[in-house]
């Protein structure tokens, strides 16, 4: 009787992306047991694994060639080996090599384990003072002009930051795209985290774009403030602040004509006659209410 063999595992393994000191006790562990360490850069690795005394053996995994590697290292997960997969610094598979052999991974019923550590995305989120959960994250953005004022044309409205990475050579370009693109927006350009000469630049666009003149060194984050929204004052007439609950507020008809009789000190009947007059504005005549609930409630 013939056992099947027990698959191995791959490990996402993350890696400083500065600071040497940021590699965890587990990450060590790993990449000392595991069977293979497939690497974007196995010179730049092979650093890191010297500094941490580690002989375990590296193969190349780079974008170039990722779905060929990925099939090699799918036949070796099969044969029972443990893979952990690694990227230059990071996380591997944001804006790095990596999701085509996790998913092949998972549509072949590998394990995948993640062994979370070290992001640029996270560092600069962590130290953005930003409000709110929400943002969104642009990777890289396209090298060529065309296309990535396309793309940026595209996140104008989005009521979130937006975070990007970028290359030193290309953020002049980029920041100046952005300009013209989403408008003199707040923004902070963060270089070289967790090295030593990490620093983050603050300012409007227009202000970034004139610092970043003179030659930018080391590896980059952008993080570009949603737009100011602007806010239309209340009025203080009737017809206006009718107006003003159907289009700003976005209230039920129902509610309009409750809270301003409230605000003016007028009757709700003589309020809500008038409400009926201006949400017909909107091509689509308000309803009467049945059973004290308004049917219309639709803003222009």
């Amino acid at each position: 009787m013939t056992l099947s063999r027990k698959p191995g595992t791959l490990y996402v393994v993350a890696t400083p992306i500065g600071n040497l000191g940021d590699i965890s006790q587990r990450a060590i562990q790993v990449l000392t047991d595991v069977d293979l360490i497939a690497s974007e850069d196995t010179r730049h690795t092979g650093k890191l694994l010297r500094h941490l005394g580690i002989g375990t053996p590296l193969t190349s995994y780079y974008r170039e060639r990722e779905q060929h590697k990925a099939a090699l290292l799918l036949h070796r997960l099969h044969a029972g080996e443990d893979i952990a997969l690694v990227s230059d610094a990071g996380t591997p598979g944001i804006s790095d090599p990596g999701s085509v052999l996790v998913r092949l991974a998972r549509e072949n019923n590998i394990p995948v384990t993640a062994v979370p550590g070290p992001s640029a995305l996270t560092a600069a989120l962590s130290t953005a003072g930003l409000t709110g959960s929400s943002f969104y994250f642009g990777g890289f953005p396209p090298a060529r002009q065309e296309a990535r004022r396309k793309y940026l044309a595209s996140l104008v409205a989005l009521p979130c930051p937006l975070l990007f990475y970028e290359s030193p050579h290309r953020i002049g370009k980029c920041l100046a795209d952005c300009l013209q693109v989403l408008g003199d927006r707040s923004a902070l350009l963060f270089r070289e985290l967790t090295k030593l000469h990490e620093e983050c630049l603050q300012g409007s666009l227009s202000q970034l774009v004139r610092r970043c003149e003179q030659r930018i060194r080391g590896e980059l984050v952008l993080i570009i403030h949603p737009a100011a929204e602007t806010v239309q004052e209340r009025p203080e007439d009737l017809d206006g602040l009718i107006r003003w609950y159907r289009d700003e507020a976005g209230s039920s008809l129902k509610d309009a004509v409750r809270r301003i009789s409230s605000d003016l000190g007028v009757s709700r009947s003589r309020v809500y006659q008038q409400a009926l007059v201006i949400w017909n504005e909107c091509g689509q005549p308000a309803q009467q209410p049945e059973d004290g609930h308004d049917k219309s409630g639709q803003s222009c």
